[in-house]
């Protein structure tokens, strides 16, 4: 079951979901999701002179260079380009909860797409969600940080995760994440 507007305000009421900073829940919090804006930081992958990427390497930090965009400037997306995002609100997702992120159709109308597979937010996740930003059309788009560039919708579980994303044992690596956050699937061993 996936929570209306109604019950999503009330559960923003009762302080067990979380979507902070919102600012305008009239805008925003939407019949059926909550939009969420585009953060400020970016990581570009810049074509390292590499013969291949190997998702089994404990640090696949280095491919990738951080840009913050400053005030009132955009960060351009380039025709094929995959860059990874944030978004501008931390979510906390309650144990009950699973959300799943999409790209606001405006968007996808003009070929920006904001998750390639990592749609999926776990209950009890709480941090700034990473997006992943690709441009399939042949034109460059700005994305201006601020902008409402993705929704969350909320689908209530059969009953509490046992054991949510962040729980001790549970090896949950992008558990309190701040801004986009490259992959850690090295540390899947």
């Amino acid at each position: 079951m996936i929570l209306s507007d109604r019950d999503i305000l009330a559960r923003l009421k009762q302080g067990d979901l979380v979507v902070d900073p919102l600012d305008d829940p009239d805008l925003q919090v939407q019949p059926a999701s909550i939009d969420l804006r585009l953060g400020d930081e970016f990581l570009v992958f810049r074509n390292p002179h590499i013969p291949f990427i190997d998702p089994q390497a404990s640090d696949l930090s280095g491919l990738t260079e951080k840009i913050v965009v400053g005030r009132g400037s955009p960060f351009i997306l380039h025709p094929g380009e995959f860059a990874l995002g944030t978004t501008h609100e931390r979510v906390r997702i309650p144990a009950d909860l699973v959300a799943k992120v999409e790209g606001r159709s405006s968007l996808g109308r003009l070929a920006v797409v904001v998750h390639a597979t990592a749609g999926f937010v776990d209950p009890g996740f709480e941090g700034h969600i990473t997006l992943e930003l690709s441009n399939l059309g042949r034109v460059p788009v700005a994305l201006h940080p601020g902008m409402r560039i993705s929704q969350i919708a909320l689908h209530q579980m059969s009953s509490p995760a046992q054991r949510p994303y962040g729980s001790p044992g549970r090896r949950s690596k992008y558990q309190g994440q701040r801004g986009p956050v490259a992959s850690r699937i090295g540390e899947d061993r």
